[in-house]
């Protein structure tokens, strides 16, 4: 079992006029068998959460903590906490021109694992993941990301997912530009690797149409950097009729 404990925690970027506070205080617990999903306006610090999980650069972490199995995330660097079971789909995946999907996906395997797998097997595995999310095997060998279309990128994101088999899915905003069609294979995707034993996803978005087909058990609404309300999957269904006005309007 596995827990990922977010306490306090407080976040700022750099601007042009000083520092900017966009986490004011976050505290959450996601445990292994649970699905927790995130909502909330824009701006209200939702990515924030994410990337400072991940370990972007760009995000000042000034109070609070983050522990992964009781090891402190906040002191491992990108690749540490990849390795320690983490894994975040980013809401705008980025190109790697030159870099083509099989290499990338056995380097990072090997580096999560501390090998790399075996070639015969890894083709077989890497074929597989790309199947079930509707990628023809041909799609190993285009660079990374390189004229996806954005259904391709979120779709290579969750294989990536089944591929790297990490404790935590940090998925932000996996839903965005995905057509019908797509969002029930990326959906069906993460449900595949919910099922595995021992593993903990927590999902951000903007709508409650990803979670008809991705079920959460906690449901938290996120408002100018905080965690406003909690409750369980009915809090999705009262977003989707009221919105968010009387959150906002009670931080206002």
């Amino acid at each position: 079992m596995s827990t990922l404990e977010i306490k306090d925690l407080q976040v700022s970027v750099s601007t042009e006029d000083g520092p900017k506070e966009i986490l004011k205080g976050v505290t959450l617990t996601i445990r292994s068998g649970e699905t927790h999903a995130i909502m909330g306006p824009n701006g209200s610090g939702k990515s924030t959460l994410a990337y400072s999980i991940a370990g972007h650069p760009k995000y000042d972490i000034t109070g609070g903590t983050v522990t992964l199995d009781g090891e402190d995330v906040l002191a491992m660097s990108v690749d540490e906490r990849a390795r320690a079971g983490l894994f975040l789909a980013m809401q705008y995946p980025v190109e790697v021109p030159g870099v083509s999907v099989a290499n990338f996906l056995r380097t990072a395997k090997t580096a999560i694992d501390g090998e790399a797998p075996k070639l015969r097997t890894w083709v077989k595995d890497v074929n597989g993941a790309l199947d079930r999310m509707n990628l023809d095997s041909t799609f190993s060998q285009r660079s990374v990301n390189e004229g996806f279309s954005g259904g391709e990128k979120k779709r290579h994101e969750i294989a990536q997912l089944d591929l790297l088999d990490p404790k935590v899915a940090v998925l932000d905003e996996t839903d965005s530009g995905l057509d019908i069609d797509a969002l029930k294979v990326v959906s069906e995707g993460v449900n595949r690797f919910r099922e595995r034993d021992n593993k903990a996803v927590l999902l951000i978005t903007h709508y409650t149409r990803i979670l008809r087909y991705i079920k959460p058990d906690h449901v938290h609404v996120f408002v100018d950097g905080r965690v406003a309300e909690s409750g369980g999957p009915e809090l999705a269904d009262e977003l989707e009729a009221n919105g968010y006005e009387k959150y906002v309007g009670a931080r206002a």
